[in-house]
């Protein structure tokens, strides 16, 4: 009676010990989605370059955290960076993971409505589901901030979608670091800056990377250099120098440049990461 009686405790113990070491692991893929969703945001995407609070100088307001506020003026935009803390009645509190997933990849809202520029639409529709996954597993983790921020304005149209419905994107293989490069610099938005702009505030991809951009704020003027492999641009610049410039915010003679690139962001990058960005940015057309 013994021998019998133990048979299903042992069933429930097994049973118990499964159950125990895939609670374990799903708890570590939660875990490791999160630290690759910290790794981006406060990486190379660097959404907090824009998405953090501002003071009155445009000094980042750390303490507030993601909840919106920084102006961008510009002559067919008056845009204004939304509150994406977990707020539920000035932030994305009561979004959906797949509301949140159209509106970082597609540019669409939960009411239907078409999010404009600066906000890179056209780059994030690279993000691999994994990255989107993180990213909206480390907005979930940050501290709701009560922030309400006024509607950005447009004097020129919206497209009606930027693209048809994504069903499912994936990330390069590491193999190609070339490819990752442009995975990267697609969601850091490196092109939404250091391509020209039309008239009409549409980014003209035939130049891609020649730079030109002019962005306003406390700091004066700033202009967006030439990425491209044309002498102007890259071509004679060291590897070395690429990443120091990046990570740092310096040129070749260590003179600093002005915001609103993400300096403080971009330091985190990681030695391969930076190496396949560098790879990608050698393999662009030169453009005067």
């Amino acid at each position: 009676m013994q021998r019998r009686s133990i048979k299903p405790f042992r069933a429930i113990l097994l049973l118990g010990l499964g159950l125990g070491l895939g609670a374990t692991a799903a708890l570590a893929r939660d875990a490791a989605l999160l630290e690759r969703g910290k790794y981006l945001m406060n990486g190379v995407v660097a959404c907090g370059n824009c998405h953090i609070a501002r003071g009155e100088q445009g000094q980042p307001l750390f303490e507030k955290g993601l909840s919106g506020g920084m102006v961008f003026d510009e002559p067919v935009f008056k845009a204004v960076a939304p509150n994406i803390t977990p707020d539920p009645e000035t932030g994305i509190g009561k979004w959906t993971d797949a509301q949140l997933a159209k509106a970082i990849r597609e540019g669409v809202r939960p009411d239907k409505s078409i999010i404009g520029p600066p906000m890179p639409i056209e780059m994030y529709r690279h993000i691999s589901d994994q990255d989107l996954a993180a990213l909206i597993a480390y907005l979930r983790d940050q501290p709701p901030m009560r922030n309400a921020v006024a509607k950005s304005t447009y004097a020129m149209p919206l497209p009606p979608s930027y693209g048809p419905a994504l069903a499912s994107v994936a990330a390069p293989s590491v193999k190609d670091k070339v490819k990752t490069g442009e995975y990267l610099a697609r969601i850091g938005h490196c092109m939404e800056c250091h391509t020209p702009r039309s008239p009409q505030g549409r980014l003209e991809m035939d130049k891609l990377g020649a730079g030109g951009q002019t962005f306003k704020g406390p700091w004066g003027e700033s202009v967006a250099r030439n990425l491209s492999s044309h002498a102007n641009g890259l071509k004679d610049w060291t590897d070395a120098q690429i990443s120091k410039a990046i990570r740092d915010g310096v040129d070749r003679q260590g003179k600093p440049y002005k915001p609103p690139m993400g300096y403080g962001f971009y330091r985190s990058i990681k030695d391969e990461d930076m190496a396949a960005l560098i790879a990608y940015l050698r393999s662009l057309s030169p453009m005067p």
